[in-house]
């Protein structure tokens, strides 16, 4: 890879992680962020190595918006979501992974909120009043998965065949 590919790859990276950050910190409805998507796509544009920088971003807007005792729950929720990038192989199999991706973030930290015993009691029943109160959460956190992902193929897929996106017009 050539050094102008080397600043052009970082420059995109570098502009994926700011849109962490600014979906984040702007106002927005509860859960509808570009961040599962991104914890997906960026390993699988980038590689493995990236997953940290997706994590690291979710935590710098962490940090402005409040650390929680959830973290552990839903950074590493987003950290094997881009490990799953490694099994993206088509159009396909990346968007299946995109939905895969917001059901596994809503099962890892719903289960983190309840096994903390703060607001559920620690049972069967409490589980499952905890997943029972999180949908109308989940449906922000799958639309906005799904709505990104779409946006995210349709960028690859003008790389792909050459198509110059319109941001990209000279």
């Amino acid at each position: 890879m050539n050094k102008k590919n080397i600043i052009k790859n970082f420059l995109l990276f570098l502009g994926c992680v700011s849109i962490v950050l600014l979906f984040r910190l702007i106002p927005h409805p509860p859960n509808f962020t570009p961040v599962i998507a991104l914890s997906l796509y960026l390993p699988f544009i980038f590689g493995v190595w990236s997953i940290p920088f997706c994590v690291l971003g979710f935590a710098m807007t962490d940090y402005f918006i409040g650390f929680h005792s959830m973290l552990i729950w839903t950074w590493g929720a987003l950290a094997f979501i881009g490990y799953t990038s490694k099994f993206c192989k088509k159009i396909f199999s990346r968007i299946f992974l995109s939905f895969i991706g917001a059901v596994i973030f809503f099962i890892v930290s719903n289960f983190g909120v309840w096994i903390s015993g703060t607001y559920y009691e620690s049972s069967l029943q409490g589980l499952l009043k905890c997943y029972i109160m999180a949908i109308p959460f989940f449906t922000n956190t799958l639309l906005s998965t799904m709505i990104f992902a779409v946006i995210f193929e349709l960028f690859i897929l003008s790389k792909i065949y050459h198509i110059t996106p319109i941001f990209n017009k000279k």
